[in-house]
């Protein structure tokens, strides 16, 4: 889900589940995982939409818009008040719930979705931008996360993916986390044929001061565009 941003919005990375009991092992209990996080506080992220989404967005020609993990909102609404038609899914209840109350205080009309990606079951090739800011998304052995990003997007379409760099091994298994069990940028940039263009695939500087993922110092990026 992901996972955000803190100065960042909205959703969080795997990494994000550093430090926190009863990581999510399987689909039927991220939900409740997520649920779990977001009830501790009154706001889990900073309400600020994510620093790189405004940079590559801005400027664009809205269309139709995906937002991946959108937690409580903030990217969803900035992308909806600079005129695009926004989806935007999540797991959690209690994290929409904080996204829709932010959406009708501010005016922006999105479509709200409680939901995982996969299991959506989004109709394909439907989206101009497909957002995933720091997505939580679960590997399978069908790739079936992966697929579904890349399926969304639509002809001309761009696909935004942006990750925290990983942790070793060693600090993800101090974590209680099995970086296996997690998408990564490499495992969706793997499965770009030639109907992509790469435009972007780069770490870069991260500026956030507030939020659960304040701590952040890089973003790591993935910018695609499907052709024709």
């Amino acid at each position: 889900m992901d996972h955000t941003n803190h100065s960042h919005s909205n959703s969080a990375g795997f990494a994000d589940t550093a430090g926190t009991a009863g990581s999510p092992q399987g689909p039927e209990d991220v939900g409740a995982y997520w649920d779990r996080r977001y009830s501790e506080r009154t706001s889990l992220w900073s309400g600020q939409p994510n620093a790189v989404l405004v940079s590559e967005v801005r400027g664009i020609e809205p269309g139709k818009a995906l937002d991946v993990g959108c937690g409580e909102g903030a990217d969803a609404v900035w992308l909806a008040e600079q005129g695009w038609d926004v989806t935007a899914l999540e797991v959690s209840q209690v994290a929409l719930e904080r996204a829709e109350q932010q959406a009708k205080q501010r005016g922006a009309r999105v479509e709200w979705l409680h939901s995982g990606l996969v299991e959506a079951a989004l109709p394909a090739a439907t989206f101009d931008l497909v957002s995933a800011q720091y997505p939580a998304l679960l590997r399978t052995d069908d790739n079936a996360a992966e697929l579904a990003l890349l399926n969304a997007v639509g002809p001309g379409g761009i696909l935004l993916m942006v990750h925290h760099p990983l942790p070793t091994p060693a600090e993800a298994k101090a974590h209680g986390i099995d970086l296996a069990d997690y998408v990564g940028l490499a495992d969706v940039a793997a499965l770009l044929d030639g109907n992509w263009s790469i435009e972007m695939n780069e770490t870069r500087p991260r500026h956030v001061s507030t939020g659960a993922g304040a701590h952040h110092t890089e973003d790591v990026v993935l910018k695609a565009r499907r052709l024709g």
